[in-house]
Protein backbone atom coordinates (compact mmCIF):
# COMPACT_ATOMS: atom_id res chain seq x y z
CA UNK A 1 0.00 0.00 0.00
CA UNK A 2 1.19 3.50 -0.84
CA UNK A 3 0.72 6.45 1.49
CA UNK A 4 -1.93 9.13 0.90
CA UNK A 5 -1.95 12.54 2.58
CA UNK A 6 -5.02 14.77 2.17
CA UNK A 7 -5.20 18.39 3.28
CA UNK A 8 -8.70 19.85 3.23
CA UNK A 9 -9.77 23.50 3.04
CA UNK A 10 -13.18 25.13 3.15
CA UNK A 11 -16.61 23.87 4.09
CA UNK A 12 -17.83 20.69 5.77
CA UNK A 13 -18.76 19.33 2.35
CA UNK A 14 -15.09 19.34 1.41
CA UNK A 15 -14.19 17.37 4.53
CA UNK A 16 -16.90 14.85 3.69
CA UNK A 17 -15.59 14.67 0.11
CA UNK A 18 -12.08 13.92 1.38
CA UNK A 19 -13.50 10.87 3.15
CA UNK A 20 -15.19 9.77 -0.08
CA UNK A 21 -12.07 10.04 -2.23
CA UNK A 22 -10.04 8.24 0.46
CA UNK A 23 -12.50 5.37 0.09
CA UNK A 24 -12.18 5.44 -3.70
CA UNK A 25 -8.39 5.19 -3.45
CA UNK A 26 -8.53 2.68 -0.59
CA UNK A 27 -7.45 -0.36 -2.61
CA UNK A 28 -4.05 1.22 -3.34
CA UNK A 29 -3.50 3.92 -0.72
CA UNK A 30 -3.75 4.24 3.05
CA UNK A 31 -4.33 7.66 4.63
CA UNK A 32 -1.52 9.07 6.78
CA UNK A 33 -1.07 12.34 8.67
CA UNK A 34 2.55 13.17 7.76
CA UNK A 35 2.84 14.59 4.25
CA UNK A 36 6.61 14.07 4.27
CA UNK A 37 5.98 10.30 4.16
CA UNK A 38 3.31 10.46 1.44
CA UNK A 39 3.48 8.99 -2.06
CA UNK A 40 0.39 10.98 -3.07
CA UNK A 41 -0.51 14.43 -1.73
CA UNK A 42 -4.01 15.73 -2.45
CA UNK A 43 -5.24 19.21 -1.58
CA UNK A 44 -9.03 19.45 -1.41
CA UNK A 45 -9.63 23.09 -2.19
CA UNK A 46 -12.12 25.90 -1.67
CA UNK A 47 -12.86 28.86 -3.99
CA UNK A 48 -15.41 30.70 -1.89
CA UNK A 49 -12.92 33.53 -1.15
CA UNK A 50 -9.62 34.64 -2.64
CA UNK A 51 -7.90 34.18 0.72
CA UNK A 52 -8.72 30.46 0.66
CA UNK A 53 -7.14 30.07 -2.78
CA UNK A 54 -4.03 32.00 -1.77
CA UNK A 55 -3.53 29.68 1.21
CA UNK A 56 -3.66 26.68 -1.13
CA UNK A 57 -1.12 28.20 -3.53
CA UNK A 58 1.23 28.92 -0.65
CA UNK A 59 0.87 25.36 0.61
CA UNK A 60 1.50 24.01 -2.88
CA UNK A 61 4.89 25.67 -2.94
CA UNK A 62 5.79 23.80 0.26
CA UNK A 63 4.70 20.47 -1.21
CA UNK A 64 6.61 21.22 -4.42
CA UNK A 65 9.78 21.46 -2.33
CA UNK A 66 9.12 17.93 -1.05
CA UNK A 67 8.87 16.72 -4.62
CA UNK A 68 12.29 18.09 -5.47
CA UNK A 69 13.86 15.66 -3.03
CA UNK A 70 11.40 12.85 -3.82
CA UNK A 71 10.45 13.09 -7.53
CA UNK A 72 8.22 10.02 -7.29
CA UNK A 73 5.71 11.93 -5.13
CA UNK A 74 2.47 12.84 -6.92
CA UNK A 75 0.63 16.07 -6.12
CA UNK A 76 -3.03 16.59 -6.97
CA UNK A 77 -5.51 19.45 -6.65
CA UNK A 78 -9.13 18.39 -6.16
CA UNK A 79 -12.35 20.22 -5.32
CA UNK A 80 -13.71 23.65 -6.15
CA UNK A 81 -10.43 25.37 -6.97
CA UNK A 82 -9.60 22.53 -9.36
CA UNK A 83 -12.92 23.10 -11.10
CA UNK A 84 -12.41 26.85 -11.33
CA UNK A 85 -8.77 27.06 -12.44
CA UNK A 86 -8.32 23.77 -14.34
CA UNK A 87 -5.30 23.94 -16.71
CA UNK A 88 -3.85 26.96 -14.90
CA UNK A 89 -2.96 24.70 -11.99
CA UNK A 90 -1.16 22.15 -14.17
CA UNK A 91 0.80 24.98 -15.78
CA UNK A 92 1.49 26.86 -12.55
CA UNK A 93 5.06 25.61 -12.15
CA UNK A 94 4.12 24.23 -8.71
CA UNK A 95 4.58 20.55 -9.64
CA UNK A 96 0.86 19.74 -9.86
CA UNK A 97 0.40 16.32 -11.49
CA UNK A 98 -3.37 15.98 -11.58
CA UNK A 99 -6.50 18.12 -11.31
CA UNK A 100 -9.93 16.68 -10.46
CA UNK A 101 -13.19 18.52 -9.90
CA UNK A 102 -15.79 17.58 -7.25
CA UNK A 103 -17.63 15.17 -9.59
CA UNK A 104 -14.50 13.37 -10.86
CA UNK A 105 -13.33 11.48 -7.80
CA UNK A 106 -14.29 8.07 -9.17
CA UNK A 107 -11.71 8.66 -11.93
CA UNK A 108 -8.79 9.34 -9.59
CA UNK A 109 -7.23 5.88 -10.13
CA UNK A 110 -7.36 6.44 -13.91
CA UNK A 111 -5.90 9.94 -13.57
CA UNK A 112 -3.03 8.57 -11.51
CA UNK A 113 -2.37 5.97 -14.21
CA UNK A 114 -2.14 8.79 -16.75
CA UNK A 115 0.34 10.65 -14.53
CA UNK A 116 2.50 7.55 -14.24
CA UNK A 117 2.49 7.29 -18.04
CA UNK A 118 3.72 10.87 -18.31
CA UNK A 119 0.39 12.22 -19.61
CA UNK A 120 -1.75 15.20 -18.59
CA UNK A 121 -4.28 14.20 -15.93
CA UNK A 122 -7.26 16.52 -15.67
CA UNK A 123 -10.99 15.92 -15.29
CA UNK A 124 -13.26 18.73 -14.16
CA UNK A 125 -16.49 17.78 -15.89
CA UNK A 126 -19.53 18.52 -13.75
CA UNK A 127 -22.25 15.90 -13.45
CA UNK A 128 -26.02 16.21 -13.13
CA UNK A 129 -26.26 12.79 -11.47
CA UNK A 130 -23.16 12.02 -9.38
CA UNK A 131 -23.88 11.81 -5.63
CA UNK A 132 -21.38 9.06 -4.62
CA UNK A 133 -24.38 7.33 -3.03
CA UNK A 134 -22.78 3.88 -3.20
CA UNK A 135 -19.43 4.81 -1.65
CA UNK A 136 -18.95 4.29 2.06
CA UNK A 137 -16.58 7.07 3.22
CA UNK A 138 -13.40 6.32 5.13
CA UNK A 139 -13.64 8.35 8.32
CA UNK A 140 -10.53 10.49 8.73
CA UNK A 141 -9.12 11.93 11.92
CA UNK A 142 -9.44 10.74 15.50
CA UNK A 143 -13.01 11.87 16.15
CA UNK A 144 -15.12 8.71 16.46
CA UNK A 145 -18.06 10.59 17.98
CA UNK A 146 -19.53 12.70 15.18
CA UNK A 147 -19.51 12.29 11.40
CA UNK A 148 -20.63 14.14 8.27
CA UNK A 149 -23.08 12.55 5.82
CA UNK A 150 -23.53 14.24 2.44
CA UNK A 151 -27.15 14.02 1.29
CA UNK A 152 -26.98 16.18 -1.83
CA UNK A 153 -24.53 17.97 -4.08
CA UNK A 154 -24.44 21.17 -6.08
CA UNK A 155 -26.45 24.38 -5.92
CA UNK A 156 -28.59 26.32 -8.36
CA UNK A 157 -29.52 29.40 -6.37
CA UNK A 158 -26.93 31.51 -8.24
CA UNK A 159 -26.51 34.14 -5.55
CA UNK A 160 -24.75 37.08 -7.18
CA UNK A 161 -21.57 36.82 -5.10
CA UNK A 162 -21.19 33.03 -4.98
CA UNK A 163 -18.97 30.77 -7.09
CA UNK A 164 -20.41 27.46 -5.77
CA UNK A 165 -22.92 26.78 -8.61
CA UNK A 166 -20.06 27.09 -11.09
CA UNK A 167 -17.67 24.82 -9.16
CA UNK A 168 -20.15 22.30 -7.73
CA UNK A 169 -22.70 22.07 -10.52
CA UNK A 170 -26.42 21.40 -10.59
CA UNK A 171 -28.32 20.52 -7.44
CA UNK A 172 -29.09 16.79 -7.09
CA UNK A 173 -30.24 14.71 -4.13
CA UNK A 174 -28.90 11.36 -3.00
CA UNK A 175 -31.05 8.23 -2.70
CA UNK A 176 -32.57 8.33 0.83
CA UNK A 177 -32.04 4.61 1.41
CA UNK A 178 -28.28 5.02 0.88
CA UNK A 179 -28.29 7.88 3.39
CA UNK A 180 -30.13 5.81 5.98
CA UNK A 181 -27.79 2.88 5.36
CA UNK A 182 -24.73 5.08 5.93
CA UNK A 183 -26.18 6.52 9.14
CA UNK A 184 -26.94 3.01 10.44
CA UNK A 185 -23.39 1.96 9.64
CA UNK A 186 -22.04 4.90 11.64
CA UNK A 187 -24.31 3.98 14.56
CA UNK A 188 -23.05 0.40 14.51
CA UNK A 189 -19.47 1.71 14.57
CA UNK A 190 -20.17 3.69 17.74
CA UNK A 191 -20.78 7.19 16.40
CA UNK A 192 -23.19 9.26 18.48
CA UNK A 193 -23.90 12.18 16.14
CA UNK A 194 -24.30 12.79 12.41
CA UNK A 195 -24.54 16.03 10.48
CA UNK A 196 -26.46 15.90 7.20
CA UNK A 197 -24.72 18.09 4.64
CA UNK A 198 -25.64 19.96 1.48
CA UNK A 199 -24.88 23.31 -0.11
CA UNK A 200 -28.59 24.00 0.35
CA UNK A 201 -29.53 21.11 2.59
CA UNK A 202 -33.20 21.87 3.19
CA UNK A 203 -33.96 21.88 -0.55
CA UNK A 204 -33.23 18.13 -0.58
CA UNK A 205 -35.81 16.32 -2.73
CA UNK A 206 -35.42 12.82 -4.13
CA UNK A 207 -37.92 11.28 -6.54
CA UNK A 208 -37.91 7.52 -7.04
CA UNK A 209 -37.79 6.89 -10.79
CA UNK A 210 -39.81 3.65 -10.49
CA UNK A 211 -42.54 4.46 -7.99
CA UNK A 212 -42.61 8.23 -8.35
CA UNK A 213 -42.56 8.61 -4.56
CA UNK A 214 -40.95 11.80 -3.27
CA UNK A 215 -38.83 12.24 -0.16
CA UNK A 216 -38.24 15.87 0.82
CA UNK A 217 -35.92 17.11 3.55
CA UNK A 218 -38.57 17.03 6.28
CA UNK A 219 -39.40 13.40 5.56
CA UNK A 220 -35.72 12.47 5.34
CA UNK A 221 -35.06 14.10 8.72
CA UNK A 222 -37.97 12.18 10.21
CA UNK A 223 -36.58 8.90 8.84
CA UNK A 224 -33.03 9.54 10.03
CA UNK A 225 -34.08 10.73 13.49
CA UNK A 226 -36.24 7.61 13.90
CA UNK A 227 -33.26 5.26 13.44
CA UNK A 228 -32.27 5.58 17.11
CA UNK A 229 -33.37 8.18 19.68
CA UNK A 230 -29.84 8.25 21.17
CA UNK A 231 -28.28 9.34 17.86
CA UNK A 232 -27.99 13.11 17.59
CA UNK A 233 -28.90 14.66 14.24
CA UNK A 234 -27.65 18.00 12.93
CA UNK A 235 -27.81 19.59 9.45
CA UNK A 236 -26.11 22.36 7.47
CA UNK A 237 -26.56 24.65 5.67
CA UNK A 238 -30.13 25.92 5.35
CA UNK A 239 -31.40 28.47 2.87
CA UNK A 240 -34.10 30.79 4.30
CA UNK A 241 -36.34 30.34 1.25
CA UNK A 242 -36.58 26.58 1.94
CA UNK A 243 -36.97 26.55 5.73
CA UNK A 244 -40.50 25.13 6.02
CA UNK A 245 -42.90 24.88 8.95
CA UNK A 246 -43.07 21.16 8.12
CA UNK A 247 -39.37 20.79 8.93
CA UNK A 248 -39.75 22.72 12.18
CA UNK A 249 -42.64 20.46 13.19
CA UNK A 250 -40.50 17.37 12.52
CA UNK A 251 -37.71 18.85 14.62
CA UNK A 252 -40.06 19.57 17.50
CA UNK A 253 -41.23 15.93 17.40
CA UNK A 254 -37.73 14.44 17.74
CA UNK A 255 -35.65 15.49 20.78
CA UNK A 256 -32.56 13.96 19.17
CA UNK A 257 -32.65 16.51 16.31
CA UNK A 258 -30.42 19.20 17.75
CA UNK A 259 -31.89 22.58 18.58
CA UNK A 260 -29.55 24.57 16.35
CA UNK A 261 -30.24 26.04 12.92
CA UNK A 262 -27.68 27.80 10.75
CA UNK A 263 -29.68 30.26 8.65
CA UNK A 264 -27.46 32.59 6.56
CA UNK A 265 -28.94 36.05 6.18
CA UNK A 266 -25.95 37.76 4.44
CA UNK A 267 -27.53 41.23 4.85
CA UNK A 268 -30.29 42.88 6.85
CA UNK A 269 -31.25 45.16 3.96
CA UNK A 270 -33.97 44.03 1.54
CA UNK A 271 -32.36 46.13 -1.17
CA UNK A 272 -29.05 44.35 -0.70
CA UNK A 273 -30.71 40.94 -0.57
CA UNK A 274 -32.29 41.68 -3.93
CA UNK A 275 -28.91 42.74 -5.34
CA UNK A 276 -27.41 39.56 -3.93
CA UNK A 277 -30.18 37.50 -5.61
CA UNK A 278 -31.01 35.78 -2.33
CA UNK A 279 -34.69 35.11 -3.22
CA UNK A 280 -36.10 36.49 0.04
CA UNK A 281 -36.34 39.86 1.75
CA UNK A 282 -35.89 41.06 5.31
CA UNK A 283 -39.53 40.44 6.26
CA UNK A 284 -39.45 36.86 4.92
CA UNK A 285 -36.29 36.13 6.87
CA UNK A 286 -37.70 37.52 10.11
CA UNK A 287 -40.87 35.50 9.51
CA UNK A 288 -38.73 32.35 9.46
CA UNK A 289 -37.07 33.44 12.70
CA UNK A 290 -40.50 33.86 14.28
CA UNK A 291 -41.49 30.37 13.07
CA UNK A 292 -38.35 28.87 14.61
CA UNK A 293 -39.05 30.58 17.94
CA UNK A 294 -42.64 29.32 17.85
CA UNK A 295 -41.89 25.67 17.12
CA UNK A 296 -38.49 25.44 18.88
CA UNK A 297 -38.28 28.00 21.71
CA UNK A 298 -34.91 26.64 22.86
CA UNK A 299 -33.32 26.68 19.39
CA UNK A 300 -30.01 28.46 18.81
CA UNK A 301 -29.70 30.37 15.54
CA UNK A 302 -26.45 31.16 13.74
CA UNK A 303 -25.83 32.92 10.45
CA UNK A 304 -23.47 34.19 7.73
CA UNK A 305 -23.01 37.91 7.06
CA UNK A 306 -21.20 39.72 4.24
CA UNK A 307 -19.94 43.26 4.84
CA UNK A 308 -19.45 45.69 1.97
CA UNK A 309 -21.17 43.95 -0.94
CA UNK A 310 -21.44 46.00 -4.14
CA UNK A 311 -23.29 49.33 -3.66
CA UNK A 312 -23.88 48.74 0.07
CA UNK A 313 -24.66 52.06 1.77
CA UNK A 314 -24.27 53.02 5.40
CA UNK A 315 -28.04 52.67 5.78
CA UNK A 316 -27.87 49.12 4.43
CA UNK A 317 -25.12 48.36 6.93
CA UNK A 318 -27.13 49.79 9.81
CA UNK A 319 -30.08 47.60 8.82
CA UNK A 320 -27.81 44.57 9.10
CA UNK A 321 -26.75 45.60 12.60
CA UNK A 322 -30.39 46.19 13.55
CA UNK A 323 -31.43 42.76 12.29
CA UNK A 324 -28.59 41.12 14.23
CA UNK A 325 -29.88 42.75 17.42
CA UNK A 326 -33.47 41.74 16.65
CA UNK A 327 -32.59 38.09 16.06
CA UNK A 328 -29.90 37.83 18.74
CA UNK A 329 -27.69 35.29 16.99
CA UNK A 330 -25.73 32.82 19.09
CA UNK A 331 -22.93 32.72 16.53
CA UNK A 332 -22.05 34.09 13.10
CA UNK A 333 -19.54 33.62 10.27
CA UNK A 334 -18.66 37.15 9.17
CA UNK A 335 -16.69 38.25 6.10
CA UNK A 336 -15.98 41.30 4.02
CA UNK A 337 -17.01 40.95 0.39
CA UNK A 338 -14.41 39.40 -1.91
CA UNK A 339 -15.18 39.44 -5.63
CA UNK A 340 -14.97 35.98 -7.18
CA UNK A 341 -14.29 35.60 -10.92
CA UNK A 342 -17.14 34.20 -12.93
CA UNK A 343 -19.95 35.21 -10.59
CA UNK A 344 -22.86 37.44 -11.58
CA UNK A 345 -21.49 40.23 -9.38
CA UNK A 346 -18.07 40.11 -11.04
CA UNK A 347 -19.68 40.46 -14.48
CA UNK A 348 -22.38 43.02 -13.85
CA UNK A 349 -21.67 44.88 -10.59
CA UNK A 350 -18.93 47.27 -9.56
CA UNK A 351 -17.03 46.38 -6.41
CA UNK A 352 -17.39 49.98 -5.27
CA UNK A 353 -17.25 49.87 -1.47
CA UNK A 354 -13.78 51.07 -0.37
CA UNK A 355 -11.66 48.44 1.36
CA UNK A 356 -11.33 50.57 4.49
CA UNK A 357 -15.12 50.90 4.67
CA UNK A 358 -15.58 47.16 4.24
CA UNK A 359 -13.14 46.50 7.06
CA UNK A 360 -14.74 49.05 9.38
CA UNK A 361 -18.21 47.62 8.78
CA UNK A 362 -16.95 44.08 9.26
CA UNK A 363 -15.35 45.03 12.58
CA UNK A 364 -18.61 46.63 13.73
CA UNK A 365 -20.47 43.42 12.82
CA UNK A 366 -17.87 41.30 14.66
CA UNK A 367 -17.98 43.52 17.75
CA UNK A 368 -21.77 43.36 17.86
CA UNK A 369 -21.80 39.60 17.43
CA UNK A 370 -19.28 39.21 20.25
CA UNK A 371 -21.65 41.04 22.57
CA UNK A 372 -24.67 39.04 21.34
CA UNK A 373 -22.82 35.76 21.86
CA UNK A 374 -21.79 36.80 25.35
CA UNK A 375 -25.36 37.81 26.21
CA UNK A 376 -26.66 34.47 24.96
CA UNK A 377 -24.08 32.52 26.93
CA UNK A 378 -24.74 34.50 30.10
CA UNK A 379 -28.40 33.50 29.90
CA UNK A 380 -27.27 29.88 30.11
CA UNK A 381 -25.49 30.33 33.45
CA UNK A 382 -27.28 28.24 36.07
CA UNK A 383 -28.90 25.96 33.49
CA UNK A 384 -28.11 22.28 33.07
CA UNK A 385 -27.62 20.75 29.61
CA UNK A 386 -27.11 17.28 28.25
CA UNK A 387 -23.81 17.33 26.40
CA UNK A 388 -22.00 14.81 24.24
CA UNK A 389 -18.37 14.52 25.35
CA UNK A 390 -16.16 15.03 22.31
CA UNK A 391 -12.60 15.28 23.61
CA UNK A 392 -10.00 16.83 25.88
CA UNK A 393 -9.73 20.62 25.90
CA UNK A 394 -6.81 21.98 23.89
CA UNK A 395 -6.25 24.76 26.42
CA UNK A 396 -6.40 22.60 29.54
CA UNK A 397 -5.54 18.90 29.55
CA UNK A 398 -7.45 18.52 32.83
CA UNK A 399 -10.73 19.45 31.15
CA UNK A 400 -13.08 17.77 28.72
CA UNK A 401 -15.29 19.53 26.22
CA UNK A 402 -18.56 18.71 24.52
CA UNK A 403 -21.51 20.39 22.85
CA UNK A 404 -25.11 20.73 23.88
CA UNK A 405 -28.09 20.47 21.55
CA UNK A 406 -27.72 24.18 20.75
CA UNK A 407 -24.22 23.51 19.36
CA UNK A 408 -22.54 25.48 22.15
CA UNK A 409 -19.18 24.23 23.41
CA UNK A 410 -19.04 23.49 27.15
CA UNK A 411 -15.78 22.75 28.97
CA UNK A 412 -15.72 21.00 32.34
CA UNK A 413 -13.17 19.50 34.72
CA UNK A 414 -12.28 15.83 34.44
CA UNK A 415 -13.98 13.80 37.18
CA UNK A 416 -11.29 12.46 39.53
CA UNK A 417 -13.47 10.07 41.54
CA UNK A 418 -16.85 8.39 41.53
CA UNK A 419 -18.69 6.25 38.97
CA UNK A 420 -17.67 8.39 35.97
CA UNK A 421 -13.99 8.89 36.88
CA UNK A 422 -13.12 6.68 33.87
CA UNK A 423 -15.09 8.91 31.52
CA UNK A 424 -14.98 7.93 27.85
CA UNK A 425 -15.21 10.21 24.83
CA UNK A 426 -18.71 9.87 23.38
CA UNK A 427 -20.44 9.78 26.77
CA UNK A 428 -23.62 11.78 27.37
CA UNK A 429 -23.45 13.88 30.55
CA UNK A 430 -25.51 16.46 32.39
CA UNK A 431 -23.43 19.59 32.87
CA UNK A 432 -24.46 22.72 34.76
CA UNK A 433 -23.15 26.04 33.40
CA UNK A 434 -21.40 28.11 36.04
CA UNK A 435 -19.54 30.70 33.92
CA UNK A 436 -18.88 31.65 30.29
CA UNK A 437 -16.95 33.62 27.73
CA UNK A 438 -18.35 34.89 24.42
CA UNK A 439 -17.20 31.64 22.77
CA UNK A 440 -17.48 28.97 25.46
CA UNK A 441 -19.64 27.82 28.34
CA UNK A 442 -17.85 26.67 31.50
CA UNK A 443 -19.61 24.00 33.49
CA UNK A 444 -19.47 21.20 36.03
CA UNK A 445 -20.84 17.67 35.91
CA UNK A 446 -24.03 17.16 37.92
Amino acid sequence: MKNLFIETYGCQMNFADSEVLTSILGSSYKAIQDYKQADLILINTCSIRDHAEQRVLHRLSEFAAIKKSRPQVRIGIVGCMAERLKEELLNSGLSVDLVAGPDSYRKLPELLDLVNCGKEAIDTLLSEEETYHDILPVRLGNNKVSAFVSIMRGCQNYCAYCVVPYTRGKERSRDPESIISEVKDLLEKGYKEVTLLGQNVNSYKHTDTKSGSVVNFSLLMDKVASINPLLRIRFATSHPKDLSDELLEVMSKHPNICRAIHLPVQSGSSRMLKEMKRKYDRDWYLNRITAIRHHLPDCAISTDIIAGFCSETEEDHQQTLALMKEVGYEFAFMFKYSERPGTFASKFYKDDVPEATKLRRLNEIIDLQQSLSLESNRRDIGHTFEILTEGISKKNQEQYYGRNSQNKVIVFDKPISGPISNLHIGTYLSVKVKDCTAATLIGEIV
